[in-house]
C-alpha cells in the first residue's frame, strides 16, 4: 500500500479542529515533500521523524518520493503534534503497520530523535473538541499529555511512551499488544490561600470583597500606599466556591494553550498578577499564531493589576471588550481567534501621584491638575466596567497592632457560596453577567428603591450601564442576605459602593 490516512487535530484558539495526514509513497527522484498551509515547526518535522524512525529500528523508505498533505489545505498548522501522526502514516504507507487500525485513532505527539514521545500543548482543548463532537475513535497521546486530557470524563483516550509502543500496538497481528490507558488522576489537596482574619479594620473593603465574590464582580481598591490594597485583593480567591467541573476543565484547557498543564493545579482558581508594563498583547492575547492572553489565562480565576494607572493606556483599554462579554476575539491577517476570558479582575491604585491624597500625614503634594491627569489615564469607559469601588484608607497604628478583629475566609466564603447557589437556581449563572434584558425579571425592587434609585442615577449623571450594574451589585447583595426582595437598604449600599475616584 502506498497511501495512508492518519487522524490528528490542529489548534485554532480553543478550537481543535479535525486535519487529516495524508502520506503517498511514489517511485521517482528520492524527496520529502510537505504541504498544507504548514508552519515553519511543522516543516522540521521531517527531519525528526526520519531521524526518530531510523534510531527506533524501523526502516524509513530513502528511495521513495514522499508527499504528505495536512488537510484541510486552507487551515493553518502550527507546532510539533503532527511528528506522530506523519511517523505513522510513513510506516504504514509502506506496510510496516497496519493501515486499516488507523482509522480507529486520533494522534498527536511530538517525537525525539531517539523516538521518544514529548507531551504537546493544547492536549485538553483537542479532548474537549472530540467530546462536543464524538467521532468514535480513540485519542493516542504521550503520557504527559493523556493525563491533562485524562480529566475529560467518557473519553475514549490511551497513551505512550516511545513511537514503538505505537507501532506495537498497530502491527497486523492478533496479539498485538494495546495501547496503555493514562494513569489515574492524583487527588490533591485544597489550595491554602491567604486568610481574610489577617486583615486589620477596613470593614468597608472587607465587605467589598464578600460581595465581589458573591457576584463576580469586578473590584477597584483606591488608597495610599501600605494600607492593605495588595494583601486585600490576595484573599479574594479564599472566599469563591470551588470550581464546577466545567469550570475546571475550560480553564485547565485556556491554560494548556499557554504551556504543559500542572496537574497538581487542577481544579484551583487561577491568579494572573501581571506587572504594570504588560502590553496590550500581554493581557488580552495575540501574537501569529494567536496566543491566549492575561485575561483569558485568569478564565474562572482572578486578575489582580496593581497600581491600574501605571498600565499603558493600549493596554487598559483592550480589557474593555472582554470585561463585557467574556470573551476575546483576536483578529490576525492570516486567521482568527477566540479565547475565553470570564475572569473577576480586582485592581488597586493610588489616589494620585504621590499617593496620599485624601490622608493627614504625609500631606498630599500633587496639585489639583497632577490629580486630574493621574486619575485620567484610567478611562471613563473603563471605569464605568468596574462594578466597586473601594476607598481603602491608613489605619491608626492602634488599630494595626491590636487584636483581630474580623471574620476568617471559611465563615465568610460559606455565605459567599450560599449566595452563588441561589444566582445559579434562579438564572443559571453569576449575577454580574445577567443579561440585560433578564434584569426586570431577576430584580424585584421594593416600593421607594426604585424612586431612590432614579433620583441618584439623575443627580450621578449615570450611563446605561452604570445603572444596571448598581442592580446587579443590589442583587447580590440581597442574596447575601438570603431574600428575594432588594429593599432600599440595599439599593443604598450598592449606589455606595460606586464611588466617584478621590478629589475627581
Amino acid at each position: 500500500m502506498t497511501l495512508a490516512t492518519v487522524h490528528s487535530r490542529a489548534l485554532l484558539g480553543l478550537q481543535a479542529p479535525e486535519v487529516t495526514v495524508e502520506v503517498h509513497l511514489a517511485n521517482g527522484l528520492p524527496s520529502f515533500t510537505l504541504v498544507g498551509l504548514a508552519d515553519t515547526e511543522v516543516k522540521e518535522s521531517r527531519e525528526r521523524v526520519r531521524a526518530a524512525v531510523l534510531n527506533s529500528g524501523l526502516t524509513f523508505p530513502h528511495d521513495k518520493r514522499i508527499t504528505v498533505n495536512l488537510g484541510p489545505a486552507d487551515l493553518p498548522k502550527e507546532g510539533c503534534r503532527f511528528d506522530l501522526p506523519i511517523a505513522l502514516g510513513i510506516l504504514a504507507a509502506s506496510g510496516q503497520i497496519d493501515a486499516s487500525r488507523l482509522d480507529r485513532h486520533e494522534f498527536a505527539g511530538e517525537l525525539s530523535l531517539a523516538g521518544d514521545l514529548r507531551p504537546v500543548h493544547g492536549a485538553l482543548a483537542m479532548a474537549l473538541a472530540m467530546r462536543r463532537a464524538p467521532t468514535g475513535r480513540c485519542l493516542v497521546l504521550p503520557e504527559a499529555s493523556a493525563q491533562e486530557a485524562a480529566r475529560v470524563p467518557d473519553l475514549p483516550l490511551r497513551c505512550a511512551r516511545h513511537l514503538l509502543d505505537v507501532v506495537a500496538a498497530l502491527r497486523d497481528e492478533d496479539d498485538a499488544p494495546p495501547l496503555a490507558e493514562p494513569p489515574a488522576p492524583i487527588p490533591q489537596p485544597p489550595p491554602r490561600w491567604p486568610d481574610l482574619v489577617d486583615v486589620r479594620g477596613q470593614v468597608g473593603a472587607r465587605r467589598a470583597l464578600e460581595i465581589a465574590a458573591a457576584g463576580a464582580h469586578s473590584l477597584l481598591f483606591v488608597g495610599p500606599p501600605g494600607t492593605g490594597k495588595s494583601m486585600l485583593a490576595q484573599r479574594l480567591t479564599g472566599l469563591l466556591p470551588p470550581m464546577t467541573e466545567d469550570e475546571a476543565l475550560e480553564s485547565a484547557a485556556v491554560l494548556s494553550l499557554a504551556g504543559p498543564f500542572d496537574a497538581s493545579r487542577w481544579s484551583q482558581r487561577t491568579v494572573r498578577s501581571p506587572h504594570h508594563s504588560a502590553s496590550s498583547v500581554a493581557l488580552v492575547g495575540g501574537g501569529s499564531p494567536p496566543r491566549p492572553g492575561e485575561v483569558s489565562l485568569a478564565h474562572h480565576g482572578v486578575l489582580f493589576m496593581d497600581e491600574l494607572p501605571e498600565f499603558p493606556r493600549a493596554a487598559l483599554e483592550a480589557l474593555r471588550e472582554p470585561l463585557e462579554n467574556g470573551r476575546i476575539t483576536i483578529s490576525r491577517a492570516a486567521r482568527q481567534a477566540e479565547f475565553p476570558a470570564r475572569c473577576l479582575l480586582v485592581a488597586a491604585m493610588n489616589p494620585c501621584p504621590c499617593g496620599h491624597l485624601g490622608a493627614i500625614r504625609p500631606a498630599c503634594r500633587c496639585t489639583p491638575e497632577q490629580v486630574r491627569r493621574y486619575q485620567g489615564r484610567i478611562s471613563g469607559p473603563l471605569l464605568d466596567r468596574i462594578d466597586l469601588r473601594v476607598e481603602v484608607l491608613a489605619l491608626a497604628p492602634q488599630a494595626l497592632s491590636g487584636r483581630r478583629d474580623g471574620e476568617d475566609s471559611t465563615t465568610v466564603a460559606a455565605r459567599v457560596a450560599v449566595a452563588r447557589q441561589r444566582q445559579l437556581d434562579r438564572q443559571g449563572c453569576t449575577n454580574a453577567v445577567v443579561d440585560a434584558g433578564r434584569l426586570d425579571d431577576v430584580v424585584q425592587l421594593q416600593d421607594g428603591a426604585r424612586e431612590f434609585l432614579d433620583g441618584a442615577a439623575s443627580r450621578l449623571g449615570w450611563s446605561g450601564r452604570s445603572l444596571h450594574r448598581v442592580l446587579r451589585v443590589a442583587r447580590t447583595l440581597a442574596d447575601l442576605d438570603d431574600t428575594d426582595a432588594i429593599t432600599l437598604g440595599h439599593v443604598a449600599e450598592a449606589i455606595q459602593l460606586r464611588r466617584g475616584l478621590p478629589g475627581a
